[in-house]
C-alpha cells in the first residue's frame, strides 16, 4: 500500500460511558499523529441530540454524523481507516465499504472485548456504541439500520477477541451462527484468517475497538475487561489477514484518554496498530513503534492513495 486515507470521526454521542466525551479528546490525540494532507476530519455536532421516540440515545446526533460520515465517503477511494470515536464511528465506513462490493464478498471482523450485538429492546443502556453489530444486519431504527446493498449477513461477521456479552447478545449469536474467537485464539494469526475463509468472503473490514486489548496493556480504555489480546498478538492478526485479503477498510475505536497529556503512553501501541494497518506487509513481530510513524508521515505526492 502506498498510502493511508484517514476519515477521523470524533464521536461521543454513542458511548454510555460517563467519559464519553474523552473519546473526543482521544480521537484528536491520535490526528495529531496522521499526515494532515491524507486527513479528513467529520464534523460532530456539540449537542447531544433527541432519541426521537426510536430507544436509541441520541439518535438524533448520531444520524447527522452518519450522514456527514456517509458524504465524505463518497469523496474518498476506498478503503479508508477511520479514526473515532465511539464504535458506532465507523458505522458508515462500513456500509460504504459492504456497498461498495458485491454480495457477500466482504467480511467484518469486529476486534472487540464486547459483542455489540443487542438490539434496541435487548440493550440494557439504550447506548448506540452497544449495537452497532446488529445495526449493520439490519436491526435497527431507519437512519442508522444497514439496508439494500450495504447489509451484512450473520455468516459474513466473526467476533474477535470478544469475552463479555449480554444473555441476550449470547442467544443472538447462538441462534444466528455468528463465528466468535476468544482472545486466547487470537495467538495464532491462522485462525482468525481460517474464520474469514470460512465466510467466503474476498475482502475484509477491520474494526478494532482499543478494548479488545488486555487493560495492562493501555490506561485509556472506558470499558476494560481482563485476560485480553496483547498488541503484538493484534498487530501479528492484522498482517495475517491483510496478507490473505483485501482490505475493504478498517476503524480505530474508543480511545478515551484521562487527559490529552495521559494519551502519549496509548499512542505508542495505537501507532503500532496504525502500522500494521497501513504498512508494508513483513514478517510477523518485525513491527516498530518507528516503522509505525515512519509510515504515517505520507508521502504528500501519494497522501491521497488507497490504504
Amino acid at each position: 500500500m502506498s498510502g493511508a486515507s484517514f476519515l477521523v470521526v470524533p464521536q461521543w454521542q454513542g458511548s454510555g460511558s460517563s467519559r464519553a466525551m474523552r473519546l473526543i479528546d482521544g480521537a484528536e490525540a491520535i490526528r495529531g499523529d496522521l499526515p494532515a494532507t491524507a486527513t479528513t476530519v467529520v464534523p460532530i455536532p456539540a449537542s447531544a441530540g433527541e432519541s426521537l421516540g426510536t430507544g436509541v440515545h441520541r439518535f438524533s446526533a448520531l444520524t447527522m454524523i452518519r450522514e456527514a460520515a456517509s458524504a465524505e465517503l463518497m469523496l474518498l477511494e476506498s478503503p479508508v481507516v477511520t479514526i473515532g470515536g465511539d464504535c458506532g464511528a465507523d458505522l458508515a465506513s462500513v456500509q460504504h465499504a459492504v456497498a461498495a462490493r458485491e454480495p457477500g464478498t466482504v467480511a467484518l471482523v469486529w476486534f472487540d472485548a464486547h459483542g455489540d450485538v443487542n438490539d434496541v429492546e435487548s440493550s440494557p443502556s439504550g447506548a448506540f456504541h452497544g449495537m452497532v453489530v446488529r445495526a449493520l444486519l439490519g436491526d435497527g431504527p431507519d437512519g442508522l439500520a444497514s439496508r439494500g446493498a450495504s447489509l451484512l449477513s450473520p455468516e459474513s461477521i466473526v467476533l474477535a477477541g470478544t469475552r463479555s456479552l449480554d444473555d441476550d447478545e449470547s442467544a443472538y449469536i447462538i441462534a444466528n451462527g455468528i463465528r466468535m474467537l476468544s482472545a486466547e485464539t487470537l495467538s495464532e494469526p491462522r485462525d482468525v484468517v481460517a474464520a474469514v475463509e470460512a465466510t467466503g468472503a474476498s475482502s475484509v473490514y477491520l474494526h478494532i475497538d482499543l478494548d479488545v486489548l488486555d487493560p495492562a496493556t493501555i490506561d485509556g480504555i472506558g470499558y476494560p475487561e481482563p485476560f485480553g489480546v496483547q498488541p503484538e498478538q493484534l498487530c501479528d492478526a492484522i498482517r495475517a489477514l491483510r496478507g490473505r485479503f483485501e482490505l475493504a477498510g478498517a476503524a480505530i475505536t474508543e480511545f478515551a484518554p484521562e487527559s490529552p497529556e495521559r494519551a502519549g503512553h496509548d499512542l505508542t501501541v495505537i501507532l503500532r496498530i496504525l502500522g500494521a494497518l497501513t504498512g508494508p506487509l513483513q514478517p510477523s513481530g518485525s513491527s516498530s513503534t518507528s516503522g509505525a510513524a515512519r509510515h504515517l508521515s505520507t508521502d504528500p505526492r501519494t497522501a491521497g492513495d488507497d490504504v
